[in-house]
C-alpha cells in the first residue's frame, strides 16, 4: 500500500503546482504569452536535459536492459497502432469535427508534460529513461497519423518534424552519452541535472495556465466523459491485462501501463486551433481527462501493489 500510498500524495503535490498555474493565469502573472515562453522553456531545455539526465545515470549497460529498450520501443508501437484502429471503431458516430479531437486524443497522451514527472517521482532515472523511450513511437504518430486528422501532411515534412524534435534528439544524445566513453565535465552534468529538476513544477505550472481557459459551461459532457473513461482507465487497463502473461519486465510493462493511462496531450487544443478544428471541445477533453487523472493514476497503481 506504501506504492499507492506515494501516488495518492504525488497527485496531490501535482494538483497543487496545477492549481498554482491556474491562479498565476487568473490573476494575470502568466499571461498567454508568458505561458507560450514556459512551454516553449520546457519542450526545448528542461524536458530534454531530464531525458539526457536519466541517461547519464544509468550504469547498467547490459544485454537485458538493451533488450527492455527494444521491447518498450514495440510495445509502444503496437499500442499506437491500437490506438489509431479503435479510435475509427469507438468515435465513428461523432461529427468529424469531434472525432478528430477524439482520435487524436486517444492517440496522443500527455506523456511528456505529466508522464515524465510522475515516471520520475515514481521511478527514478530508469523510469524516465522508460518513458523517453516508450514516447518515441508517440512521437512519430503526433506528426504523422494524428495530425493527418486535422490536416493534409505529407510524410517527408511529418518526419523531419519527428526528427527534429528536442525531446528525441536528447534521447539519442542519451544514448550516445550511456554507450560511448564519454565523461562530461562536472560542471556540466551539475548543470544538466539542476535544470532536469525544474521539470515537475514548470510543467505542472504550463499544464494549470492551459486548463484557467477551459469553458466550464459544458465541460461534463457525455462526449467528454465517454473520451475520458476510454482514455484514463479502459485502454490502461486492457494494456495491463494483455502484458501480464508475458513476463516482462515489471517496470517496463508499469510505464507502459501508466504512460497508456496519461490524459489527452496538450496538442490536442493546439492542433485543433491551428486547424481550424473543434478547439473548445478539445478543451474540454483536455481539462476533465487532467482532472480526472489526479484520481485515475493512483488507482492504475493498486495493479502494481
Amino acid at each position: 500500500m506504501s506504492f499507492f500510498t506515494n501516488m495518492i500524495n504525488l497527485q496531490l503535490m501535482l494538483f497543487s503546482l496545477i492549481a498554482v498555474g491556474v491562479l498565476t493565469k487568473r490573476i494575470g502573472i502568466v499571461d498567454q504569452h508568458a505561458r507560450k515562453a514556459l512551454s516553449n522553456l520546457l519542450i526545448f531545455i528542461i524536458l530534454p536535459c531530464s531525458i539526457v539526465q536519466s541517461f547519464i545515470g544509468t550504469d547498467d549497460v547490459s544485454a537485458s536492459f538493451l533488450i527492455s529498450c527494444i521491447q518498450a520501443i514495440v510495445l509502444s508501437m503496437l499500442i499506437q497502432l491500437f490506438a489509431i484502429n479503435i479510435s475509427k471503431v469507438i468515435f465513428a458516430k461523432f461529427d468529424e469535427g469531434k472525432k478528430s479531437v477524439l482520435s487524436y486524443g486517444l492517440i496522443t497522451s500527455n506523456s511528456s508534460f505529466i508522464g515524465i514527472p510522475i515516471a520520475e517521482s515514481l521511478y527514478g532515472s530508469m523510469g524516465v529513461l522508460y518513458t523517453s523511450i516508450f514516447q518515441i513511437p508517440i512521437r512519430i504518430t503526433m506528426w504523422t497519423a494524428g495530425l493527418s486528422l486535422f490536416t493534409d501532411v505529407k510524410k517527408r515534412d511529418a518526419y523531419r518534424k519527428v526528427i527534429k524534435h528536442p525531446c528525441i534528439i536528447a534521447i539519442f544524445v542519451g544514448f550516445i552519452l550511456m554507450l560511448a566513453p564519454i565523461t562530461l565535465p562536472t560542471f556540466m552534468t551539475s548543470a544538466i541535472k539542476r535544470i532536469s529538476q525544474c521539470s515537475i513544477p514548470v510543467s505542472m505550472i504550463v499544464i494549470g495556465a492551459i486548463l484557467s481557459d477551459a469553458d466550464l459551461k459544458t465541460l461534463f459532457s457525455p462526449a467528454v466523459l465517454f473520451f475520458t473513461a476510454i482514455r484514463l482507465i479502459i485502454f490502461p487497463v486492457s494494456v495491463y491485462f494483455v502484458l501480464m502473461p508475458f513476463h516482462l519486465d515489471p517496470l517496463l510493462v508499469n510505464i507502459c501501463v501508466i504512460m497508456t493511462g496519461m490524459p489527452a496531450g496538450s496538442t490536442t487544443s493546439i492542433l485543433a486551433d491551428t486547424y481550424k478544428g473543434d478547439s473548445m471541445f478539445a478543451s474540454q477533453i483536455t481539462f476533465v481527462s487532467t482532472l480526472f487523472s489526479i484520481f485515475t493514476i493512483p488507482m492504475l497503481s493498486l495493479l502494481f501493489a
